[in-house]
């Protein structure tokens, strides 16, 4: 069984998500974008364990929570990044265009990849390769709960943006295309903004996609 605690952080309200498996503990916490440590107080208040932060891309609002996150952990947790994203990750990323400083907490030491499996706990998540919002932005699928987390790829009705350095238009529908779409119909799609939708839904409504 996945367990998900769903927040909203930061300055742009960005979707943090601790998935665990309630049975053995084991947490991991997805894209801590802002006071990590509210997440830490709840993995602590439910007796979850967070062994690592696994980021969909590194836009600041998605990590600048990261170094929270790790203080208040023992032993920090490692960050698990796609090696396309570590040079947006040195720039803070780009929080410095935007007029704001972060900490991007510890250095990215797993470098995630097409069709990765990722555990937490018994529960199996794949990680899919989703360029056009960064190069290096991915998604995390997990088939038996039936749940996607999207990051910036997708959202309700919309879809990430790509003026920013990194963006890629026609790279950014493909991979919605081929690795969104792609899905089952009734995959929950739990996006880095906003709220969620469905893989049937956005294939029939989403003004992008039509």
């Amino acid at each position: 069984m996945l367990e998900i605690v769903h927040f909203i952080l930061g300055p742009v309200k960005t979707n943090c998500y601790l998935i665990a498996d309630p049975e053995t503990g084991e947490a991991v916490v997805i894209d801590p974008g802002w006071d990590g440590k509210s997440v830490v107080l709840e993995a602590k208040r439910r007796g979850w364990r967070i062994g690592s932060i696994w980021l969909t891309h590194a836009h600041f609002d998605h990590l600048g929570g990261a170094a929270d996150v790790a203080d208040q952990t023992d032993p920090p947790p490692p960050v698990a990044l796609h090696p396309d994203d570590y040079p947006l990750w040195r720039a803070q990323g780009g929080a410095p265009q935007f007029g704001v400083r972060i900490d991007p907490g510890p250095e990215p030491t797993i470098d995630l990849q097409p069709g990765q499996i990722l555990r937490v706990g018994e529960n199996v998540l794949e990680v899919r390769h989703a360029p056009g919002h960064t190069r290096g932005h991915v998604v995390f699928y997990c088939a038996s709960a039936g749940v996607c987390f999207c990051g910036d790829v997708i959202f309700e009705g919309g879809i990430g943006r790509t003026d920013l350095p990194g963006g890629d238009y026609q790279a950014l529908i493909n991979s919605i295309r081929t690795q969104i779409l792609t899905l089952p119909p009734e995959t929950r799609l739990l996006p880095g903004h906003g709220p969620e939708t469905t893989v049937e839904v956005e294939a029939r409504t989403n003004p992008f996609l039509t």
